[in-house]
């Protein structure tokens, strides 16, 4: 019987580590997209300011800034969204995957939880 027992707490332990673990990947991946969103608006309003341009274009590549056409510009900011928007994509499936998972690793500790609380 204290086998037993003790297989069971064993097994709460590492039910609360993985909800733990799992927390600190969901803060990880909201921070993430917050990164991915505030690029997104960036380039937005890159790709604006170019279009209103009408002298000469520059682009930062590395530490090196160059000049380029406005059509190699607009290009280049066209990638670099569309980059953002299938990383931005990924990170939501995956946040909603954790998610599903948290609240299942939720369930199941509450109900420990409550099974505890009843044999006391």
């Amino acid at each position: 019987m204290a086998t037993q027992n003790q297989a069971g707490i064993e097994d709460i332990e590492k039910l609360l580590k993985d909800y733990q673990l799992l927390q600190e990947q969901m803060r990880s991946i909201v921070m993430q997209i917050e990164q991915m969103q505030s690029q997104k608006i960036e380039l937005e309003r890159a790709k604006e300011e170019l279009e209103k341009s009408s002298g000469k274009v520059f682009l930062t590549v590395g530490n090196v800034i160059i000049e380029s056409s406005k059509d190699k510009a607009k290009t280049d900011i066209e990638d670099k969204h569309s980059m953002v928007e299938i990383r931005l994509q990924s990170m939501n499936k995956q946040y909603t995957e954790m998610k599903s998972k948290d609240r299942q690793l939720n369930e199941k500790l509450t109900q420990i939880y409550k099974n505890g609380q009843g044999q006391q």
